[in-house]
Formats: structure tokens, sequence, C-alpha cells
């Protein structure tokens, strides 16, 4: 690594342990480690104004300890995202569920059937996944992409949500879906971006190392002999 390389990467991460330095900053940091948030939800969460939220946001943006995006259903809301350099800062969150956990999505024929998957795979524990409208069948680009890395959807079927039990950790993979919904602040959501309107491979694929970035980001360890992504990028 070259002088300049290296000092550029200390700089980096000076400005990230400043920006979390600061409480507020922090408290907002640890909301995400586990959970895409609106600025809204953030406010409802850490009990802070509009204005002074904002500000924080913006220095955290800055300092790239997190990543702002428009929501896939209602424009006008954008979701807040912690980076992988800040949560690998933060290290693993207390308490991350490996059991009863529910995966939601619009339709249960991709990403939630795919994260359910996943999440059997590298914890050991069933989760469960379902749909607010479920489609007849689950999507055979889904399947080729969990075969891909390892893991079958065979016998998967989308299922309605139903009703959610106590002590169930709910987890939206989709946008509409969370926003449809109303969903609680107790529920987690990952903003993951749906990869039918491609129809391409690469956008499944691109959906299963989405969710295990994630899934590493609560500290959840990689499968063993995995094919693909399990770790951060």
């Amino acid at each position: 690594m070259s002088d300049c390389v290296a000092r550029n990467s200390l700089q980096k991460r000076a400005r990230l342990h400043a920006a979390l330095g600061d409480q507020t900053r922090l408290t907002i940091a640890e909301e995400l480690r586990v959970s895409d948030r609106s600025p809204k939800e953030l406010m409802e969460l850490i009990d802070v104004k509009s204005n002074l939220l904002a500000h924080h946001l913006d220095v955290l943006e800055e300092a790239g300890a997190i990543e702002r995006s428009p929501s896939a259903g209602d424009a006008r809301r954008r979701y807040v995202r912690l980076t992988s350099a800040a949560g690998r800062l933060l290290g693993t969150p207390p308490g991350a569920p490996t059991r009863d956990v529910l995966f939601l999505c619009t339709r249960n024929s991709a990403r939630s059937q795919l994260a359910a998957a996943l999440w059997k795979s590298r914890t050991g524990h069933v989760a469960r996944s379902a749909g607010t409208k479920p489609a007849t069948a689950v999507n055979p680009a889904a399947v080729a992409a969990a075969e891909r890395v390892g893991l079958s959807l065979d016998g998967a079927v989308p299922s309605a949500i139903g009703r959610v039990g106590r002590g169930v950790q709910v987890i939206t993979v989709c946008d509409l879906v969370h926003e449809e919904l109303d969903a609680p602040v107790t529920w987690w959501h990952w903003s993951i971006a749906a990869p039918s309107g491609s129809g391409r491979a690469h956008a499944y694929d691109a959906v299963v190392d989405e969710l295990n970035i994630r899934m590493t980001q609560l500290g959840i360890p990689p499968r063993r002999g995995a094919r693909g992504k399990d770790t951060e990028q």
C-alpha cells in the first residue's frame, strides 16, 4: 500500500470515528445496524426533531457512515442505511435473533423466499416467509439463484401473511410491503430492490449477495462451504 493510499484510508477512518463520536449519531448508527429506517421512523425511535436529525444524517453521510436511497414504493420517502464500513466499526449488535423470524415481501416469490432459505442455512433455524399478494408459485429465477449458491427452494410455496404472533421478529425486504402495512418500529426493514423487473439472473444473484451482507452485519456466521458472497463487501 502506497503512503498516499494509506493516508487516505486513515483520513476516512478518522472521519468515520469522529462522526460516530457524537452520542446522537452513535444512537442513529446503532439503530441502523439491524434495520433501514426512514427519517420519520428515526425521529420516533430516538426522539429527535427533524431539523436536528437532518443535520446528523448529513454528517454521517459525509463521513461514509450511511447511505440514503428513495423508496421503491412511495418516491417521497427515503430510507437510511448503515454502510458496511460503519457496521464493521460498530461490531455485532446484541441479541440478533436466530428463532421466530418472518420475512415479508409482496408476492413471496423471490426476495422473502431467498431470505428465509438463506437464514435457515446460516443459523440452522427455520425462518418463515409470506406476502401481502402471494403469487401462485416461486419465481423460477429465484429457484435458480438459490441453486447457484447451494440452497434449495424445493417445495417452497408462496403464502399470505396471516396473523403475526408475539415474539416474532418480522423483517420486510420490500419497500412496498413495509409502507402498505404501516410497519411498527419493532419490525426491521431491509430495503432490497425487486429483481423481477429485469428478469436477469444477475439481479437475483444480487439479492442473495445483499441478504448475505445483511445477515453478516447481524453477526450470523457464514455458511460452511458456501458458494457466493457470505461476507460484507
